[in-house]
């Protein structure tokens, strides 16, 4: 799977771990920054990694910020993203198989290696379900529809 990973600079040191991870499961990652610990603005890296994915040249794109709530928030203003924070394995099945996630949300301050380990195992294995969700689903899309051809 082609994986894109971006963080703010409070997710750092965690996407770097959380990337060679990933590329040890067998993934192409691709890392569109930050490249170091200096500030940088949480909606630039969101934006990127989520118009990479909406445009379909990954399958998945992975975000990490403190808690992953603020690049869940602007990633989620691009059409076709569908960021969903991830705080548990609970949650990161839900967001796989409910949500069909295509951006997971981390919190880079909030959790330690083994418990984002464990969450991204279960976001890349976890195949969505479709069934009653694609029909929720298509109703998030005519949300998006009705505000972005307004």
């Amino acid at each position: 799977m082609r994986i894109v990973i971006g963080s703010d600079h409070g997710g750092f040191e965690a996407k770097e771990k959380l990337k060679k991870f990933i590329q040890g499961l067998g993934h192409e990652v691709v890392d569109f920054g930050c490249y170091s610990l200096e500030s940088v603005d949480y909606p630039d890296v969101a934006q990127l990694v989520g118009e990479a994915v909406a445009r379909g040249e990954f399958q998945k794109g992975v975000l990490l910020d403190g808690f992953g709530g603020a690049v869940a928030m602007s990633a989620n203003k691009i059409p076709g993203v569908r960021a969903v924070c991830a705080y548990d394995q609970i949650s990161a099945r839900f967001a796989a198989a409910h949500d069909d996630a295509n951006v997971i949300c981390l919190g880079g301050k909030t959790h330690g290696e083994l418990a984002l380990q464990e969450i991204m195992k279960l976001v890349l294995s976890t195949p969505f379900e479709g069934g009653r969700h694609e029909k929720r689903l298509a109703k998030v899309q005519a949300i998006e529809k009705k505000y972005t051809h307004a």
